[in-house]
């Protein structure tokens, strides 16, 4: 948690923290945001004090607590802000302000991971098409799906889906829900052999770069098999 030290703001600090797109002066604390997190208290963390560290220029203070890395990034407490401050948008910022190396290591080594080998798994490609084809396998042994396959590198398919890495790691039944909805609908629609990973582990970590390199990756595929249409469940 920020010190209880006594800082003293600059302007340097005021105006580098109120040129940040967010609202965050507009903040009346009346605590709709607190009330909506789920994460709330943990560790003392309200939505809350952290968008009044930022609103006082202490930016600094806010990176170095733990305050960001509890938040979930869910949204519920911009959708039940009457100020409309994108605070979550507010927690990404502060996050980027954090050295990588200090970085919660989970979110650092799945980024790392993620940038290295195309998913946070480190999953070789075989691997990956062995379990998609595995899983289609079991899809195809239920009534009313017999034949069913899940096409993988379909060029010109008319949908490209991305794919949480947990649903082919801890939830591979959860695979079967989209692919019976795209049976049924008649859908025209592929996997990528690589850079399938649809959690962008750069947004999670306050890292654009990653972003930009993890959203590009999904871009040539679709442009590679002739894509045109993305869902990105993440």
């Amino acid at each position: 948690m920020p010190s209880s030290e006594p800082i003293e703001l600059t302007s340097l600090d005021l105006a580098r923290c109120r040129s940040w797109p967010y609202s965050q002066d507009h903040c009346v604390t009346c605590g709709l945001c607190a009330s909506s997190c789920p994460v709330s208290g943990v560790d003392g963390f309200d939505p809350r004090k952290l968008i009044r560290l930022i609103s006082l220029g202490l930016d600094e203070a806010a990176a170095e607590s733990r305050w960001p890395w509890i938040c979930t990034l869910c949204g519920k407490c911009e959708n039940a802000c009457p100020m409309e401050i994108d605070i979550a948008d507010a927690v990404r910022r502060v996050r980027s302000l954090r050295d990588r190396d200090q970085v919660p290591g989970i979110l650092q080594q799945g980024l790392e991971a993620a940038l290295e080998a195309g998913n946070n798994l480190r999953l070789p490609t075989e691997d990956f098409i062995f379990i998609i084809e595995d899983v289609a396998e079991e899809v195809a042994e239920e009534p009313g799906f017999e034949g069913f396959t899940a096409p993988i590198d379909k060029k010109g398919a008319r949908l490209l889906t991305t794919i949480h890495n947990k649903l082919v790691n801890t939830h591979t039944e959860d695979l079967k829900h989209w692919w019976k909805i795209f049976h049924a609908a008649g859908e025209d629609w592929t996997i990528s052999s690589v850079n399938w990973e649809g959690t962008s582990w750069g947004y999670f970590t306050g890292d654009d770069r990653a972003i930009k390199t993890m959203a590009g990756r999904i871009v040539e595929q679709m442009e590679t098999l002739s894509i045109n249409t993305l869902l990105w469940p993440e």
